[in-house]
Order: C-alpha cells, then sequence, then structure tokens
C-alpha cells in the first residue's frame, strides 16, 4: 500500500473510531491494563478454525493461551501439545463446558471457534462477565442473535473482533482505496465468489451413535435437542440448517463483507436466491449451488457459490470482482489487478491477513480501540449470508427493512429471523 493510501485508511480509522460507542479503559482492569502483562485467553472449540488461533495467539509475547474448550475430549492432545510447546512448557487447562470459563476472572478474552449455532450465546455471556471477545465467522447463526452481540459488546463495552481476517489484510484495503478513489468509474456491479469442489457427504440412512468422546448436550447447546442424524458430528453440521447455513455462510461471509466494504454499502433493499442441491445426492439440505442477488439503489452485488465444481470465476476460486465503466478490478487472497479493454493497468501483490488481524485484535484490547472488524459490521455482513439464505428457502424475492432489521408485512419471512432456544442455552432477549 502506498504511503498516501496508509495515511488515508489510518485516517478513516481513527475517525470510525472516535464516532464509535466509546468504549472506557476505566471498566477494563485485568491483565489488559499492563503492558508488561500477558493477555489471558480462552479458545472454545479446537478443531479446524479454534487449532489455528490457538496457535496464533500463544505465539505471540502479548498473549497467552490460558485454557482450551471442546466437548470432544479427542481434540485436546494435539492442540495442547502444540500450544505448551508455543508457550516454553506453559500447558494451558482444559474444559468440556464453557461456562467454567465464562465464570472464571483470570481470563480475560473469549475466542471462540465453536459451531456457528454457539456463537450468540457464548459471546453474550463472555461480555456479560467482562470478558473481550474473538468470534469467528460467521457472526451467528441467525440475524436477531447477531443484533443481540452487538447490544451485549456495546452495553458491557467490550471488544468484539470478527474473523474477517480480510479487514486487517493491506492489498484488501487497497482495493477499498482503489475503487473509491473513483479510479474505475461508477460501479454498477459487484461479485462474489466461492468455487470449490467438496465431498459428497453420503447418506446416513437413520440415527447414528453419538461418539463416546463427545458431551453432546453441550454440543447442541442452544439448538434442538434430536438425534446425530449425519455420518460425520463434526464439520458436516455446516450443511444443516440447525447449526449452520451452508457455503454462503461458511465462506460467503468472507467475500461478501470484502465486497460490500470495497463498494461501501451495508444492507440491501431487496434480495432474490436461485439455485439450490442439484448436485450432491446427500443428506445436505443447504444448497450446493446458489445465486444470490443483493439489490442497493446505484449497485447490484452477485453472489455464487458451487460446492462441486473446481472451475472458478475470473480464473479464481474464490473472490471479488468489481465492474466500472473505465474498468474492472478482480481480486483474491494472492493479490489484485485493474484492467481495462483486456489489459492489466495496473495490480499488486496479495498480504498477510491472519496475523495482522490477530494483532490488531490484541492491540484494540489494550488501547479500547475499535477493531477491524467490530461485530457491528460483522453483523452486518453475516446478515447478508442470511438474507440469502431465507430468500432461498421461501423461494421469492424479499423486502427488507436493514433500519428496523425486518422484513416489511412478511411474516414468513421474519419468523426465519431467530429460533427457538433449548434451555438453558437460551439468547436473552435483553442482554
Amino acid at each position: 500500500m502506498s504511503a498516501l493510501n496508509r495515511r488515508r485508511f489510518l485516517g478513516r480509522s481513527v475517525a470510525a473510531t472516535s464516532g464509535a460507542a466509546a468504549l472506557s479503559a476505566a471498566s477494563y482492569t485485568r491483565a489488559g491494563d499492563s503492558p508488561n502483562e500477558q493477555i489471558s485467553i480462552a479458545v472454545m472449540g479446537i478443531r479446524g478454525r479454534g487449532r489455528g488461533l490457538a496457535g496464533g495467539f500463544a505465539g505471540r509475547k502479548e498473549s497467552r493461551i490460558a485454557a482450551l474448550c471442546d466437548v470432544d475430549s479427542t481434540a485436546f492432545p494435539a492442540v495442547l501439545k502444540a500450544v505448551e510447546e508455543k508457550q516454553g512448557g506453559s500447558p494451558p487447562r482444559v474444559e468440556k463446558d464453557v461456562r467454567r470459563l465464562i465464570e472464571d476472572k483470570s481470563i480475560d478474552v473469549l475466542a471462540i471457534a465453536a459451531p456457528n449455532h454457539w456463537h450468540s450465546l457464548a459471546t453474550v455471556w463472555a461480555c456479560q462477565a467482562g470478558k473481550d471477545v474473538y468470534v469467528e465467522k460467521p457472526v451467528s447463526h441467525n440475524i436477531w442473535e447477531g443484533r443481540k452481540m452487538v447490544e451485549a459488546a456495546r452495553k458491557y463495552k467490550r471488544i468484539v473482533q470478527v474473523g474477517t481476517q480480510r479487514r486487517s489484510s493491506p492489498h484488501w484495503i487497497d482495493a477499498v482505496d482503489y475503487v473509491q478513489s473513483g479510479k474505475l468509474g461508477r460501479v454498477t456491479l459487484a461479485r462474489a465468489w466461492v468455487i470449490q469442489k467438496r465431498v459428497n457427504i453420503g447418506k446416513a440412512g437413520g440415527e447414528q451413535p453419538i461418539p463416546p468422546t463427545v458431551d453432546y448436550d453441550l454440543w447442541l447447546g442452544p439448538a434442538t435437542m434430536r438425534p446425530l442424524a449425519r455420518k460425520n458430528l463434526h464439520y458436516d453440521w455446516h450443511w444443516f440448517w440447525d447449526f449452520g447455513g451452508g457455503e454462503l455462510a461458511n465462506n460467503g461471509i468472507h467475500m461478501l463483507d470484502a465486497a460490500r466494504r470495497i463498494i461501501a454499502v451495508d444492507y440491501p433493499e431487496r434480495v432474490t436466491s436461485g439455485g439450490g442441491k442439484l448436485y450432491y445426492d446427500d443428506d445436505q439440505e443447504t444448497p450446493d449451488t446458489q445465486l444470490v442477488t443483493y439489490e442497493y439503489p446505484s449497485v447490484a452485488l452477485v453472489w455464487e457459490h458451487r460446492t462441486w465444481s473446481n472451475f472458478g470465476f475470473e480464473g479464481k476460486g474464490s473472490g471479488n470482482a468489481f465492474y466500472g465503466d473505465k474498468g474492472t478490478l478482480v481480486i483474491d487472497d494472492r493479490g489484485w489487478q485493474v484492467t481495462v479493454d483486456g489489459k492489466v493497468v495496473e495490480s499488486g501483490p496479495g498480504s498477510d491477513m491472519e496475523s495482522a488481524h490477530l494483532q490488531n485484535f490484541l492491540d484494540c484490547v489494550r488501547d479500547r480501540r475499535t477493531p477491524n472488524a467490530d461485530i457491528e459490521v460483522g453483523h452486518i455482513s453475516t446478515s447478508l449470508c442470511h438474507l440469502g439464505n431465507i430468500a432461498q428457502r421461501l423461494g421469492r424475492k424479499l423486502v427488507w427493512d436493514g433500519a428496523a432489521e425486518r422484513f416489511p408485512h412478511d411474516d414468513d419471512a421474519n419468523r426465519l429471523l431467530r429460533r427457538d432456544y433449548r434451555k438453558p442455552f437460551v439468547v436473552p432477549d435483553e442482554v
């Protein structure tokens, strides 16, 4: 990023911070206050992303992993070993129930990488207990509980960072600067996509046994108690509505968040979705093929995913494209380029995002600044995923009132804004 672009970005960040809800440093009296003390972090959910977060935070002088939490005891040994090595022989404690960590006043931060249906409740509980939060994408299981997360962060003056790392990546920030500078001209179409080949998850053929190492009641948490009806308890939950939101929520959140930031939009006015389960014959409930159009007053944003193909869009498996009347900008994690009449006129390489994003969070915990991926922006981006899925499930165009976060005069759509919760794992109406 050029020095000028960096100055513009920093200027915008300072302005955004001063305009956000004030975060009282006086309310934070734990390790984050002293530059000589480490920020104590507990990680909830240590398979996949959680393992990465544990390793990322353990390898920094500002932070230490104090505890690991997972409902499956088989997840602990490998992560414990990796964290202990990074922390110079200092092993974290282990827990199955996140409530034990919420109660622990020595823990400053809860990092949440559990399945989607746990994100909101764990975040609200942590905020209520005076802890800051790093929550993986997508923010929530539904739009209503995402708003509860924002309310909890503001009420308890907590730092809540969302795991949309491209908000801390210099070359993605370059794309923001380029498009918003007007160099592409008038942009009326933006695309976001993920095209990758996933596996057929098969058909379970009825109730499956719960692995003996898993506390299934804790795994379900806020979700409805029902038998396990898929072959793989872990990961395949992404493709079932009770727990996940399909590829749109799983990876769409990344690319939609980046796209709406670059074209500077929040909520759309209308949403349409097409596609469905067109390829796989298995137990998945969510679409393997989906195209969603988000209509804004002066631009259309289009999402596309195919989970059965390795043939990407614009030559890339995932990314964004912005079409202006003066050129086209295409970007992915490897870099970006602008073409005019088929010729590349400007380009830039990829850049770090994971390490930068974790560092931004730790800096904000220490300084009480608004993080790059604050819970409010993460909630809006995640809501785009939920809106697309609601339109898909109802099979029609939806009109959306972003200010009210409701569908005007549409009871069927509004019923899908939240879920029923299972006691005692209830996201409260009043946080």
